[in-house]
């Protein structure tokens, strides 16, 4: 087989450029059970990748010695698909539960390692899939039809295509579906996708000036919600929460759940702190680190005080029994030290200006050596 699909040399034998599949670095799971003796005998599921963000899980009847990177021949409805083995092992039934796959659904199995032919009329098939496209968003156009094909992906042998669209609200395409079908002579599957999965389709840079997390290696979105932002006390700015794709951040998420479980250990926000010089509101709070700032007034700030947790719950308990501490700081309170930024410390220009010192000085020498 041609080395521009396959290199046995590397066990890893698969170029996601060459094989035109797309996505194969961004939706590799680590396998840390690989080096385990016998883990590959263990099951017969194994995790086949294809185009975008597809995957499916197959039955390896034949017991081939498959590794991962193997590009396979795989059943599918009709004829057959070309896809690449991303998995295999123990991981693969708990990808699966992942996947939330239900018990009785159909498992195809895979025929065979992929021919040189195989691979030939794999080629084939993806080079009408960009000209496929965009013929059938003028196709959609012309019926006038509210969706927007993304991308087309034919099957390995040619004989199927799913059509990825988005739409907004539910599209009747059936009268699509006939044209295509006329057009292309192949069966058709209409697959519609979110505004994150085009999002990551397409690809781009973050206010965080890194790539888009789904366009990198987030393939399973979860739902993001105000309430992320609330816990880690972001403003509620639509333009700043909302990403390219125009909904929530999905790095909202990352964070939350060490911010849900800092922000429990705080005393609640309405509760009022009560002293023998003062009564105390809360007022602000660093949740990750552990502190509360309370204030005199109930509005604006005045006489801020910032205590830890520990000594806020303590003072609360002493409330309950019907004590009040001479005041907050009592019993002792060190802010803990943050770290410095040392480019703000000085111009970061100091060391140039320390050179031209130096060589002012270095000249006046010379210059008092030539007087004497």
């Amino acid at each position: 087989m041609d080395k521009q699909y396959i290199s046995g040399e590397t066990g890893h034998g698969f170029s996601a450029q060459s094989a035109n599949t797309g996505h194969y670095a961004q939706l590799n799971t680590y396998d840390y059970l690989a080096d385990v003796p016998n883990n590959s005998e263990v099951t017969d599921l194994v995790e086949v990748q294809f185009k975008n963000t597809r995957k499916a899980y197959f039955h390896n009847c034949e017991n081939l010695p498959l590794k991962k990177g193997d590009i396979v021949a795989v059943e599918s409805n009709p004829g057959h698909d070309i896809g690449v083995v991303s998995l295999t092992g123990k991981l693969v039934p708990l990808q699966m539960k992942h996947a939330n796959l239900k018990p009785n659904e159909e498992i195809r199995k895979i025929y065979r390692l992929a021919r040189p032919n195989d691979m030939e009329r794999y080629a084939e098939a993806k080079a009408r899939e960009h000209d496929t496209m965009i013929q059938s968003r003028q196709i959609a156009k012309d019926l006038g039809l509210e969706m927007k094909i993304g991308d087309v992906e034919y099957q390995g042998d040619g004989n199927k295509a799913i059509f990825y669209y988005i739409a907004d609200g539910r599209v009747d395409f059936r009268q699509l579906i006939k044209v295509l079908a006329d057009t292309f002579h192949v069966r058709i599957e209409m697959k519609q996708i979110g505004a994150r999965q085009e999002a990551g389709r397409i690809g781009g840079f973050g206010p965080c000036g890194r790539e888009l997390c789904c366009a990198g290696w987030l393939k399973n979105f979860q739902s993001v919600g105000t309430s992320a932002a609330r816990f880690q006390d972001l403003s509620l700015n639509p333009q700043k929460l909302a990403g390219q794709c125009a909904k929530l951040k999905c790095c909202m998420n990352y964070e939350v759940d060490q911010y849900v479980e800092a922000f429990h250990k705080l005393p609640t926000r309405d509760t009022v702190l009560y002293t023998q010089d003062a009564d105390y509101y809360f007022f602000k709070a660093d949740i990750l680190a552990g502190l509360v700032t309370y204030s005199t007034d109930k509005r604006t700030p005045a006489n801020l005080v910032t205590i830890n947790a520990e000594r806020a719950h303590a003072i609360i308990e002493m409330n309950k029994r019907g004590e009040k501490p001479v005041s907050l700081e009592e019993g002792g309170h060190k802010e803990p030290e943050r770290p410095i930024d040392l480019a703000t410390q000085e111009d970061l220009n100091r060391f140039d200006k320390k050179k031209r010192k130096k060589k002012h000085k270095n000249r006046q020498h010379h210059n008092d050596n030539r007087q004497e």
